[in-house]
């Protein structure tokens, strides 16, 4: 009964694409993605399987795709952006996420409600996902936000908003003054330490106790809790290895040695930018006050930094994974900055 009821599901999807030629690769997408969905279930590896369910999300319910993108240059790079597949009347805004997970890992909780309000652009970053590779030997954030602003110009998008977490702080921070300035309208910046100097990002790695490629690309089911647990305030309370050691695998092998050095870079450079430019932009500044990776403090030195063109909000009981444990407030914040009018002149801390 089974095997007549799947050969029936494949007749009708036969004819559907049939009829309908151009939802052809969707459609056969949308049942390969379901079938993985169910062989990593039974196989018990629940990261894969959440990797795979996000997908057939941003595929089948907001409609986001993602496009694979060759970068001009001398040496051959490739990006992946997740964007919306049909056009709108949505303002753009581009998200750029930390060291912590990719694009659909690291803005889950926040790209349903995001996506209401902007046409969104999603990119995982040089080095992160199978998707966004490069041969070059630069591994500055310079060489990132190179990447994302070519990237947009390739898209056809002019002008746009940017907002960045951790890392993608610092490419969004850079972008805004140096290689996207002109096409960067607004930016918000969370738990960033982009005002840091390069003596604080030492002392901050120091704090590790280890390798800052061990602290933050983990190898080990214990590595990786340890993570959780400096990022979350709230981390979960169910954290098995067998789930951990699947993460891993999904997240922290491939292209290590490429993030490793990037990591590396971040801490001799920062932005590599001497000295740091107020940007010209109206910037939000988003911060948890439990953050134990780039400390509160390091938020009021930015806001101090940026003077009257910045506003900083600080969320309460929230770690440095601000994007997933204050979601609802940080979309909330983000959307109320971008789209709100009433809220220009209104810049300060809370």
């Amino acid at each position: 009964m089974q095997a007549r009821a799947g050969s029936a599901a494949g007749a009708a999807a036969l004819a559907a694409t049939k009829q309908h030629p151009a939802a052809a690769s969707s459609l056969f997408a949308l049942f390969s993605l379901s079938l993985l969905l169910l062989r990593l279930l039974l196989r018990l590896r629940l990261a894969a399987f959440r990797d795979a369910a996000l997908t057939l999300h941003l595929l089948a319910r907001l409609r986001i795709r993602p496009v694979t993108l060759r970068l001009p240059g001398p040496h051959a790079t490739t990006l992946r952006v997740w964007c919306p597949a049909s056009p709108s009347g949505k303002p753009p805004l581009l998200l750029l996420h930390g060291f912590g997970g990719d694009a659909k890992w690291t803005w889950a909780r926040n790209l349903a409600a995001l996506s209401r309000s902007f046409h969104l652009y999603v990119p995982d970053l040089v080095f992160f996902g199978s998707h966004s590779r490069s041969a070059s030997p630069l591994r500055s954030v310079a060489f990132q936000a190179r990447c994302a602003a070519d990237a947009m110009r390739l898209l056809g998008v002019g002008r746009y908003d940017v907002a960045g977490i951790s890392y993608g702080g610092f490419v969004a921070y850079r972008m805004a003054a140096v290689e996207a300035r002109e096409s960067v309208a607004r930016v918000v910046i969370m738990t960033s330490g982009v005002a840091a100097t390069v003596q604080e990002m030492g002392e901050l790695a120091a704090r590790e106790e280890m390798a800052v490629e061990e602290a933050l690309l983990p190898d080990s089911a214990a590595g990786l809790r340890r993570l959780v647990h400096r990022s979350m305030h709230r981390p979960p309370p169910w954290l098995p290895d067998f789930v951990l050691h699947d993460f891993i695998q999904l997240m922290f092998v491939d292209q290590r040695k490429e993030r490793t050095e990037l990591l590396r870079e971040l801490l001799r450079s920062g932005a590599g930018i001497d000295p740091l430019p107020a940007l010209t932009q109206k910037t939000l500044v988003l911060w948890g006050d439990k953050d134990q990776v780039f400390p509160v403090d390091l938020g009021y030195k930015l806001h101090r930094h940026l003077g009257k063109k910045s506003r900083l909000e600080i969320i309460k009981d929230a770690g440095h994974a601000l994007q997933l444990e204050g979601a609802d407030k940080v979309n909330s914040f983000i959307k109320s900055f971008f789209l709100d009018e009433r809220n220009e002149p209104e810049f300060g801390t809370t």
